[in-house]
């Protein structure tokens, strides 16, 4: 049995490829680990609040120096982190909005990225203290950038490999629904990045 966070970030609601894509990873998951316990977060209907310099100070401060209001500003904060600690497979829903990742999806990696908690500072730099989770990545894109002239032009995959690996979960592993917008391509995208999906 694993516990599962699954995040939405995408607006579109049921007709969104990323939640489509997603929800097929999660169907592979449970298969292969029944009993499974998925919790499911969209992120749209959260509220994150975005990073400001209060909040960024309160983020720095010792826990024993906090006050009643710097406790205020971390609340979101903390209930994410402890809900990230708390699971072992991590499924994000992540569309290609120009070029990068939804605001909010944006934001809640801003909230579990936390100096001396998801990650430290070594003698060779920042070392990452979430360990032993699985991530995968369901990302939608109306272009195609796996291949072909726009290969690399993304920054929704690099981005969340890199924001993941610096918190210590290197095992990152990406599906694409990629060219839903392209003739010739759209009509199959969903359906190819369904069957691309192997759950190691």
């Amino acid at each position: 049995m694993k516990r599962i966070l699954h995040l939405i970030s995408s607006i579109q609601g049921n007709q969104s490829y990323s939640l489509q894509l997603s929800r097929a990873i999660l169907k592979k998951i449970l298969d292969k680990y029944p009993g499974s316990v998925v919790e499911e977060v969209d992120l749209n209907n959260v509220n994150i609040p975005h990073l400001n310099s209060s909040l960024l100070q309160s983020m720095f401060t010792p826990a024993d120096k906090h006050t009643e209001e710097s406790r205020a500003l971390l609340r979101y904060s903390d209930e994410a982190v402890a809900q990230l600690l708390a699971v072992d497979i991590v499924v994000v829903g992540a569309p290609l909005y120009n070029l990068t990742v939804p605001s909010t999806l944006k934001a809640w990696l801003d909230h579990i990225t936390r100096a001396g908690i998801t990650f430290g500072y070594g003698e060779n730099g920042p070392i990452g203290l979430v360990k032993d989770k699985k991530v995968y990545v369901a990302m939608s894109s109306g272009g195609v950038y796996a291949d072909g002239p726009a290969k690399g032009a993304d920054f929704v995959a690099p981005y969340l490999k890199s924001v993941f690996g610096l918190l210590g979960m290197t095992d990152v592993t990406v599906f694409r629904a990629e060219g839903v917008k392209v003739a010739g391509v759209k009509d199959t995208a969903l359906a190819k990045g369904i069957e691309s999906i192997v759950i190691d």
